[in-house]
């Protein structure tokens, strides 16, 4: 399988080198204090007996490097200027992120909801082909709520983007690290999955998705 780069270690970043690994993929993972700070994540990983692929920590441009078409990004919105931009051209990004006002301070744009934070990763990354994922489930569950393919009622996730490519590579791999996709559009959908929709944080499957995200309509209109 190929390798994918992960910039960003905290509560998602480290559960994504988990699953991953464990679906067979080698995994390049940095975050903002060094690389030499994941050696226990390293460590932990590669004593997991369900690990298939490798995963050695790097520095943030070393891990866009590494990623052979797949980069996730997943880090506080707030610190998303840092996130490399040349390692990543061309490639798949994976936005993560989700609008805290409380820690990321206040974007007037997203107060007003003219455009949204996986639209923000992509004009920061914009020969990027950028995907969102992953920014509506509690990280504990990335390891804990995956299933095998057929599974019934099995854990969906959203996804949006503007490639139908990307967005092809990812739900493949959402379906290896045990999770269906939904697809709701764009990039500029990716609102339908924000904090405090009706879709944000539990746990539903491709049907109970389609609801929930049709229903958000309701909650922007408020």
């Amino acid at each position: 399988m190929t390798t994918i780069g992960i910039i960003g270690a905290g509560d998602i970043g480290s559960q994504l080198a988990r699953i991953s690994t464990d679906a067979g993929y080698d995994v390049v993972i940095a975050n903002s204090r060094g690389p030499e700070t994941l050696a226990d994540l390293v460590a932990e990983i590669e004593a997991r007996p369900s690990r298939r692929g490798s995963i050695r920590a790097a520095t943030a441009v070393e891990a866009g490097e590494a990623g052979e078409e797949v980069v996730v990004v997943t880090v506080p919105l707030k610190n998303l200027g840092d996130v490399p931009v040349e390692p990543l051209a061309g490639k798949i990004v994976i936005d993560t992120n989700n609008y805290y006002p409380e820690r990321d301070g206040h974007i007037a744009e997203l107060d007003d909801e003219t455009t949204t934070t996986a639209e923000m990763a992509q004009a920061h990354l914009p020969t990027s082909k950028v995907v969102k994922a992953f920014n509506h489930i509690y990280a504990q569950h990335l390891t804990e709520k995956r299933s095998p393919t057929g599974t019934e009622h099995r854990r969906a996730l959203v996804i949006a983007g503007d490639d139908a490519v990307a967005k092809a590579w990812v739900t493949e791999y959402l379906d290896e690290i045990g999770f269906d996709a939904y697809d709701v559009g764009p990039l500029a959908e990716g609102w339908r999955i924000q904090r405090d929709t009706p879709g944000y944080g539990p746990e539903y499957d491709v049907e109970q998705l389609r609801t929930a995200t049709a229903e958000a309509k309701r909650y922007r209109d408020m």
